[in-house]
């Protein structure tokens, strides 16, 4: 049976590929191979893993436990390969809270090197990236509680680091954003979007004002969740605009020094509490249009606060650094 964890009301099982084999499904002893065959394995896993296992389904009615599946490791020494599944069966490049919580499973599985920290490697069969993600993970404590450092490399930004295609242009605080015409149909006020790569694809959409942040609930509504599955899932589910592999959906605004508040439509999930690559996504978005400095920023989601670390140089973001903590549910 997988382990479940929770990183921040995001919440994915952990199972090694001999659990899922022993479902009796195909699953190769190399990642790179797992993940070139996953139309052959994943939905299956997912459904076996990620259900309610006759219990009764909460968190909204959702139709999974977790928001994902992570598989590995591949290996009993680091550095370590997983897969992340979401739970339509595609695999992900990243998640941050997901790496969080394959840390610490790896701790408590006494595989986590005793000094410094490691390396997670993710493989995937998403068009127009490599492949796999590396991300190096540290044990940390922020404000005593103890979690994980993630170094999320430097971030990229505009429609070709996504490979957007057919969206406008915008401006916003005088600098260069985008507009897709898609969400701005859901609602006038999503005028003005940044596209972030940070090793998964993005789409921040800053609004001035938190009335215009949707709600989880309000993304679930027929009036919205099929435009934005349109939108944020590559097909058949979706229809790849502007992104033919989809993308991560958030939108933010500044509510203090520092301070974002932000909401998620994920690709291949849909509306979830949190998420720490678009956190970080947020977050570099913010510093962008000069919302925020490099150096300390908060972002704020429904599943709680991810304390980001951005990294400049010569008015150039060098890198970012998500913290996370993530607790073993019962």
């Amino acid at each position: 049976m997988p382990t479940f964890y929770d990183a921040r009301g995001n919440i994915y099982a952990v199972a090694s590929p001999a659990e899922v084999r022993g479902l009796g499904l195909d699953v190769p002893a190399h990642a790179e191979q797992a993940a070139l065959q996953r139309q052959s394995w994943t939905l299956e896993a997912v459904e076996a893993l990620c259900g309610w296992g006759g219990q009764a389904p909460a968190r909204g009615g959702k139709h999974h436990r977790s928001d994902g599946l992570l598989v590995g490791p591949f290996q009993t020494q680091a550095p370590f390969d997983l897969l992340i599944v979401n739970t339509d069966g595609t695999l992900a490049e990243r998640s941050g809270n997901g790496l969080t919580i394959f840390a610490q499973a790896l701790t408590e599985q006494g595989l986590m090197p005793a000094q410094g920290g490691c390396l997670l490697r993710v493989h995937h069969d998403q068009p127009g990236g490599l492949t796999p993600v590396s991300t190096s993970v540290e044990p940390a404590r922020v404000e005593d509680q103890q979690g994980f450092w993630l170094d999320l490399g430097k971030p990229a930004f505009g429609p070709a680091a996504v490979a957007a295609q057919g969206v406008g242009e915008a401006e916003f605080n005088g600098r260069p954003l985008n507009h897709v015409a898609g969400l701005s149909s859901l609602n006038a006020a999503w005028q003005r979007s940044q596209f972030v790569r940070i090793g998964n694809p993005h789409c921040v959409t800053l609004v001035e004002d938190p009335a215009l942040l949707p709600s989880n609930a309000q993304m679930g509504e027929s009036s919205l969740e099929p435009g934005l599955t349109r939108l944020a899932f590559a097909p058949p589910t979706g229809a790849g605009e502007p992104c033919a592999a989809g993308v991560n959906l958030q939108w933010a605004t500044l509510v203090a020094p520092g301070h974002l508040q932000a909401r998620v439509f994920e690709r291949g999930e849909g509306p979830t509490a949190s998420s720490g690559t678009s956190a970080s996504a947020v977050a570099c978005a913010a510093w962008r249009v000069g919302w925020v400095e490099a150096g300390e920023v908060r972002v704020s989601m429904p599943g709680g606060t991810a304390p980001i670390r951005l990294v400049a140089l010569e008015d150039e973001l060098q890198s970012v650094h998500l913290f996370g903590a993530a607790r073993r549910q019962s």
